[in-house]
């Protein structure tokens, strides 16, 4: 249901009254001649008028001014009361705040010209081009003055309505980056410990699997497969201490240099990832330039994810990989049988995705599938990209 006031204006109006009738008491008003001085009793009526117009200032402020106009009107008859051209300065105030922005616009019209006539009719009315000036200042002040306040105070709160809008904006912009930024630091997280403990322990797995279920296995596989177990057990500490080291300190600083995996080291690598029915082999081609940091550790942990898949899903035969280094770019193939029974370790897809995602964060290109019998994965990572996050 609508209210007829609020309680603002409630009070705006009872100090309206209470005030014009003060100045009523002490006759503060003007008269237009000896013959015309309507009584106080009289000049209540525009008094009591106007005070009950401001009743509705806020909540119904173009029907509060047309109820008031005319009981200024009549209060202008009677002769200017500072009362009542107080109070309906007040109505002209709040119905160009509080109203349409057009509304404020055609009131400051219409008073203007309003203003004009006062003047024009004292002046040439009375034969007083003084006392048309005056007359026309007077009724530009009450009148004009204002609707200028109402639609200045307007520019301001529709300019600080924006403002607090673009602020709003500006925080729901660096929220969405937060949680963007979390998002790419969670699965930033998820890749690295996937490659720290997922392809260690897999190789572990697997020897530690051989050593159990192959009969009859010699003292020389045994010492095979448990250097091999030990190899990857600190190996993957050594990676596991450097990751906690980095997520400790926060600032992305070297914890440990030497436990940061390098592709000088991928000769260790290829002679760890060995089954007894399946061998790896290293061909490197060119002339290893000084590799960004980023692209050193995306090439080390795609060639280091690739073997570990063919460990868990390769047929028997030979792991291939190929390290080609050019003036833009290291591509890296690594070739391994099909596998024909089911995969030895269970798998989530996931060493796929994060491969493919080190590659794309360099603005490099990867590809994993089929080729002729084997199961190909290559990837070409520029040495020239501009990139902005390091894997």
């Amino acid at each position: 249901m609508h209210r007829l006031t609020t309680r603002k204006d409630a009070l705006v109006a009872a100090a309206a009254l209470a005030g014009g009738l003060l100045l009523l008491s002490v006759h503060g008003y003007s008269t237009w001649s000896e013959d015309w001085d309507p009584s106080a009793w009289v000049r209540l009526v525009p008094l009591l008028g106007l005070s009950s117009a401001l009743l509705m200032r806020r909540t119904a402020p173009l029907t509060a001014l047309a109820v008031a106009t005319p009981f200024n009107a009549a209060d202008v008859v009677m002769g200017p009361s500072l009362a009542t051209a107080m109070i309906y300065g007040d109505a002209l105030y709040a119905a160009s705040l509080y109203g349409r922005r057009r509304t404020a616009e055609w009131l400051l019209g219409t008073t203007l010209v309003a203003s004009l006539a006062v003047a024009a009719a004292a002046g040439i009315g009375m034969g007083d081009l003084a006392l048309g000036v005056v007359s026309g200042s007077v009724a530009g002040v009450v009148w004009v003055a204002p609707v200028l306040t109402a639609m200045a105070v307007r520019e301001h709160r529709f300019r600080a309505e924006a403002e607090r809008q673009r602020a709003e904006q500006v925080a729901r912009l660096a929220e969405l980056d937060r949680r963007a930024a979390v998002t790419a630091e969670r699965a930033r997280m998820a890749r690295e410990l996937h490659d720290v403990i997922a392809n260690h322990l897999s190789a572990v797995a697997l020897h530690s699997s051989a050593v159990l279920k192959v009969p009859n296995l010699d003292r020389e596989g045994i010492e095979r497969a448990m250097e091999v177990i030990r190899e990857n057990s600190v190996q993957g500490l050594a990676e596991m201490r450097r990751m906690i080291g980095l997520l400790r300190d926060g600032d992305g600083g070297e914890v440990d240099p030497a436990a940061r995996p390098r592709l000088a080291e991928l000769g260790r690598l290829v002679r760890q990832t060995a089954r007894s029915d399946l061998s790896a082999r290293l061909e490197v081609a060119g002339e290893p330039p000084e590799l960004p940091a980023a692209v050193e550790l995306a090439a080390y942990r795609i060639v280091q994810e690739a073997l570990t898949n063919a460990l868990k899903h390769a047929g028997p035969g030979s792991a291939d990989v190929r390290v080609e280094y050019t003036r833009r770019s290291v591509v890296i193939d690594v070739l391994s049988p099909l596998g024909t029974d089911a995969a030895r370790l269970p798998g989530t897809g996931s060493g796929l995705v994060g491969m493919r995602e080190r590659a794309v964060m360099l603005a490099g290109d990867f590809d994993a599938g089929p080729d002729g019998g084997r199961w190909r994965v290559h990837a070409e990572l520029p040495l020239d990209q501009q990139f902005t996050e390091t894997s």
